[in-house]
């Protein structure tokens, strides 16, 4: 059972998180913060030392909340493939209709930040390392049950699928054209159905 100051630290959160994500850091301003959250200056400071400490724990509540979402449909499936195939289902329609406002945390924090918020950027860098490590996992265990080709790398196919999501996902949003995102899924599937498998 969380406290009270635990429960106004954890609103603020996840409250400031969708400003953060949707706005970028620094579009997101303390007046946003107050907005979103009905609180006076006082009562965020209270909780938080500065926007860098809100902005880090509402990238990891952000990120959290996707990373969860996507675990669940590749843990409901059995095999190497359909676990692959539920990750292009996630993203399907992605720009129109995120998991999460804003879309995703890590394209979003990585493009803003740069080598301006090392801060931020070091945090949506790990993010994008635990996203690739666990689509190599995926392949990797589809190779050594002998359900994929053996001759598959599985760590510049995880490297292929997460640049084409990622970039599809920028492509798709720059553009307002949603449809671009969902060609690029339906290729990786093929890939997948056509390359991958014996």
């Amino acid at each position: 059972m969380l406290s009270k100051a635990e429960r106004t630290k954890q609103m603020i959160v996840e409250q400031s998180a969708q400003v953060f994500n949707r706005k970028g850091y620094s579009g997101t301003s303390m007046s946003d913060i107050m907005e979103a959250t009905g609180l006076a200056k006082g009562g965020i400071y209270g909780n938080f030392r500065d926007k860098d400490e809100l902005a880090a724990a509402a990238f990891d509540h952000t990120y959290q909340k996707v990373l969860l979402a996507i675990r669940a449909r590749v843990l409901a499936e059995k095999t190497a493939q359909c676990k692959l195939l539920a990750i292009f289902r996630f993203y399907h329609n992605y720009t129109v209709n995120p998991d999460f406002p804003g879309g995703c945390p890590v394209l979003n924090t990585g493009v803003e930040t740069d080598d301006q918020i090392p801060f931020l950027k070091e945090k949506a860098a790990a993010a994008m390392q635990e996203m690739l490590q666990s689509l190599q996992r995926i392949i990797q265990k589809g190779i050594d049950t002998g359900e994929f080709n053996t001759g598959l790398d599985a760590k510049l196919e995880a490297a292929l699928i997460y640049s084409v999501i990622e970039g599809g996902i920028m492509m798709s949003k720059l553009s307002d054209q949603p449809g671009i995102l969902n060609k690029l899924l339906k290729h990786l599937k093929k890939e997948v159905e056509e390359r991958f498998v014996k």
